[in-house]
């Protein structure tokens, strides 16, 4: 089944363009009525530090973002609403002639973006926009809010994954989620990233995601006892009968199970599993798994959730706990221990007056926060199956990585004294960005959100397994391209140079140190 409109599909006949930050519609009008609206200009989104103390991400949101720029437009009742807004003084917030604008506007640039279920590291460009200004600065707030969150749960679920090995793992998190379009989007991302099934009937709708539940607690409470509420529930999904066996005492329910699966026998059935979601579940999971297999049901599964993760899950694996399937929640779908993915959207670059295009580059004290100026693109370089390094480049002044030279440079964006040199013998070179629209009009396929899935289980089989431990993983090299990085110093240089002028000037005009100082920080 195909991947679907997330936004449409739950909120149907209502506009998302207003699911915006409203800086972003001031800088709009703002570039309308200073003139700087048409210049074409190239922006990137990436991040820069790694969640859940890892090394990397599973991007994901993509399609999802694609869908609501491919419908994003903004109707009258946007435009009556933003023309409601005021300022302080109590005059219109928007002038008329750029609501007037507004209205009629369409998204007219060229984007290109990960696929879904790519392995990214911090700096590598996600998404690259070339567009006219007013057009790259209106899509960034949905675009960060839709593969943030996505990309953050993905990457949870990948470890999630990691953790389990060849285990089922399902996607229990909709009762805790951010709201049901949270929810949504959490689930779809939790495949993505390579959980087997989700409990989300409303995933598996709208996402051709498998569905998977038992029964919850207050099934075998609403009964006079528990041996009655197990018969009764298998004799209505004799086929599907995963039986939660904790209520009142555990391994009394794991005998209870036991009594209806005898009965199911006598049909023709079996017992399919049993679920443990309270109490040691490594001591409970052996004590099950010994009851079942003296009675015979030896391929009866056990399933085990209560607010599991990857380190809970891998300390039970270490335990020896003899669990099938992971029923992981609260702490998948809400990303519990990273509530947020530090996502941003960078300029880098725009058309000047005399319609060249001019690099931009934003400076901080702290180099992790220097932004990359250009038009960028990513190499990643293969040795046979596996990825050993990730070129970061600029294509508006060089050429992809080439297996002519006798080695490749890769330098970190935050430490240039870190630098990994690779021979280019038996090396293949692949540029990952992707066309998602192309002049304003989506191209390429839609994938399906199983091939998205596919597409992280081999990533997570193409690289060094050090650099996905959970306890001090092994970094990658992914970094700039020796131009790259010789032509940001270049622009950091020139700046910094700019900067000591302004304040030769003011020093000059008999400004004092003070002053001089707080310029300079800012």
């Amino acid at each position: 089944m195909p991947d679907d409109d997330v936004n449409t599909r739950i909120y149907p006949g209502t506009s998302r363009a207003l699911a915006t930050d409203l800086y972003q519609l001031t800088m709009a009008q703002g570039y309308f009525s200073t003139g700087l609206s048409e210049r074409q200009s190239i922006f990137h989104m990436f991040y820069r530090t790694p969640p859940f103390g890892g090394r990397y991400v599973v991007a994901a949101g993509l399609q999802s973002f694609a869908d609501w720029l491919e419908q994003h437009s903004f109707n009258p009742d946007d435009i009556d609403y933003l023309s409601s807004l005021t300022g302080r003084d109590g005059s219109p917030l928007f002038s008329q002639d750029f609501l007037d604008y507004l209205s009629a506007w369409r998204f007219r640039g060229s984007i290109e973006a990960i696929p879904e279920g790519t392995i990214i590291f911090p700096h590598e460009p996600m998404v690259r926009v070339r567009a006219p200004l007013l057009d790259g600065q209106i899509i960034e707030t949905t675009l960060l809010t839709l593969v943030n969150f996505q990309t953050l749960v993905a990457t949870k679920a990948s470890r999630v994954r990691l953790a389990a090995g060849n285990d089922e793992v399902l996607e229990f998190g909709l009762r805790r989620a951010h709201g049901f379009d949270g929810g949504l989007s959490a689930s779809r991302a939790a495949f993505i990233g390579g959980v087997n099934a989700t409990s989300n009937v409303l995933a598996g709708a709208r996402f051709g995601i498998p569905v998977r539940g038992t029964h919850a607690h207050s099934w075998v409470m609403a009964f006079d006892n528990e041996p009655e509420a197990f018969e009764a529930y298998s004799a209505l999904f004799p086929h599907n009968s995963v039986l939660l066996v904790d209520t009142y005492n555990t391994l009394e329910g794991v005998r209870n199970a036991i009594e209806a699966g005898r009965k199911l026998r006598q049909g023709g059935s079996d017992l399919m599993g049993i679920r443990l979601d309270s109490g040691d579940l490594a001591y409970l999971s052996s004590q099950a798994r010994q009851l079942l297999d003296e009675q015979g049901f030896t391929d009866t599964r056990i399933v085990a959730s209560n607010d599991l993760d990857e380190r809970l899950i891998t300390s039970l694996k270490s335990q020896g706990a003899p669990i099938d399937t992971w029923g992981v929640g609260t702490k998948l779908a809400t990303a519990f221990d990273e509530p947020a993915l530090g996502g941003v959207y960078k300029l880098a670059a725009i058309e000047n007056r005399n319609g060249e295009t001019v690099e931009r580059i934003k400076l901080s004290e702290q180099a992790a926060k220097s932004s990359l100026p250009g038009c960028l693109d990513i190499a990643r370089l293969q040795h046979g199956d596996i990825n050993v390094g990730d070129v970061i480049f600029d294509t508006l002044t060089e050429k992809p990585p080439s297996i002519e030279e006798k080695v490749i440079t890769i330098i970190s964006p935050e430490d240039p004294w870190r630098r990994k040199i690779i021979p280019t013998k038996n090396i293949s070179v692949h540029c990952l960005l992707k066309p998602l629209f192309e002049s304003g009009r989506r191209v390429g396929e839609k994938e399906s959100v199983a091939a998205m899935r596919q597409r992280t289980l081999g990533g997570l089989g193409g690289f060094d397994r050090a650099i996905f431990r959970f306890e001090n993983p092994h970094g990658y090299p992914a970094g700039l391209s020796q131009d790259l990085f010789d032509h940001r110093e270049e622009m950091r240089i020139h700046e910094f140079e700019i900067i000591k002028k302004r304040l030769s000037a003011l020093d000059a005009n008999g400004h004092n140190d003070s002053n001089s100082t707080s310029a300079s920080n800012t």
